[in-house]
């Protein structure tokens, strides 16, 4: 896949699948735009040529989502950022499902608004990426996270419908849905776990690279499942 000459914004481009992300792209030809929020997550890209790194405080505000995306005419725009929270109905009150939303979908609609934006303005269309989970598509697994069930089952609705949207202006919109991916964070959590059966971050980042790439000329408004063995 050639992605030189082509700017990718990556949201969430600090943590474990967005490193794997923006690693496939750079070895494309990518020029980046990567948002942080913490200084030592901007010090992995320190070294990186091609790459942008934008500080902003809260994706689930307009100005920082604006101030990522000024002066940026992307390819592609795939959008990783998020949050996990588990917690019972009866445990979650009204900021923890707030927090839920404005981290998953709130920040995955502005950011999928200023690069629709964006590639309109450019007018040589585009790719956007989201990240939905696996109980979007199969929300009983979601038993124990209800919250994060209904943000990330926006983020699949979301691209559903704006993929309907902007199909005609050549932008073509998809998600991944995954599993549990195999992270050191993930395996610490659940230690006693198959971790054999759980995708690899890598594998992950192929999908969503190609979903991004032009190789991808007629894949719209689809909620990839990239579950692995398990």
């Amino acid at each position: 896949m050639n992605f030189s000459g082509r700017q990718v914004v990556v949201t969430g481009g600090t943590g474990a699948l967005g490193t794997a992300v923006a690693g496939v792209l750079l070895e494309a030809g990518a020029s980046l735009i990567v948002p942080y929020v913490l200084e030592h997550e901007a010090e992995r890209f320190e070294h990186r040529a091609r790459v942008r790194l934008i500080e902003v405080a809260d994706l689930a505000d307009e100005a920082d989502v604006t101030t990522v995306f000024e002066d940026v005419s992307p390819w592609a725009s795939i959008h990783i950022a998020g949050g996990f929270a588990a917690g019972n109905v009866t445990e979650t009150n009204k900021a923890a499902l707030m927090a839920q939303l404005d981290s998953n979908l709130v920040s995955c609609f502005l950011c999928c608004r200023a690069a629709v934006n964006a590639m309109l303005a450019g007018g040589q269309g585009g790719r956007i990426v989201n990240v939905a989970a696996r109980p979007a598509l199969e929300p009983r697994s979601g038993a124990g996270m209800s919250a994060y069930t209904i943000a990330k089952s926006g983020v699949a609705a979301l691209t559903i419908a704006l993929a309907e949207e902007v199909a005609k202006d050549g932008i073509l919109v998809n998600a991944v849905a995954p599993s549990i991916m195999d992270t050191a964070a993930n395996r610490k959590a659940m230690p006693k776990a198959n971790f054999a059966a759980w995708p690899k971050v890598e594998e992950v980042a192929a999908t969503i690279v190609y979903l991004a790439s032009p190789e991808n000329s007629v894949s719209r408004g689809a909620i990839v499942p990239v579950y692995g063995k398990s």
